[in-house]
C-alpha cells in the first residue's frame, strides 16, 4: 500500500490570474505557497490547491473538460450563503442520488466544483438555521 501524506490536485490555467483571484477572494482559500506562475492552497492540514499558469508550463490548460473538484462541507446551507455574499451566484441547493444536498459552480477555467454534505448534516443544519 501506498501512503499518502498531503494531496494536492494542480490546474493547469490559460486564465490564471483570474483563476488565482476566484480561490482566493471569492472562495477565500488561503496561500500555502506562490512562485508568481504557480499558486498552491492550502485546503486543510492534508490537502491542497495549485493553480499554474498554462504560458510557463508544459502542461496545457484541459479548458475545464473531464475534471470536478469535490469539497465535502460540515454545513450546505451556510457554504450556499458564503458563495452567495462572495458574488458567485450559486444555484440552488440540490439533492444528489448519494444521499447528500450538493451544489455544483464552475471556476473562471471552467473546471466544476461540487459542495456537498451529507443528508443528515443538511437536516442537522436546517434545524439549527431555522
Amino acid at each position: 500500500m501506498i501512503k499518502i501524506k498531503i494531496s494536492n490536485t494542480i490546474l493547469y490555467c490559460k486564465k490564471f490570474e483570474e483563476t488565482v483571484a476566484f480561490y482566493q477572494t471569492k472562495l477565500g482559500f488561503p496561500i500555502y505557497s506562490s512562485r508568481g506562475w504557480f499558486v498552491e492552497f492550502k485546503l486543510n492540514e492534508f490537502s491542497r490547491l495549485s493553480i499554474a499558469n498554462e504560458a510557463k508550463t508544459s502542461i496545457d490548460s484541459n479548458e475545464g473538460k473531464g475534471i470536478t473538484i469535490t469539497f465535502e462541507v460540515d454545513d450546505i446551507i451556510k457554504t450556499h450563503a458564503y458563495l452567495t455574499e462572495s458574488g458567485i451566484n450559486p444555484p440552488p441547493i440540490k439533492d444528489h442520488p448519494w444521499n447528500a444536498k450538493i451544489i455544483h459552480i464552475y471556476d473562471p477555467e471552467g473546471n466544476r466544483i461540487e459542495f456537498w454534505s451529507t443528508n443528515r448534516n443538511f437536516l442537522e443544519s436546517s434545524k439549527n438555521n431555522a
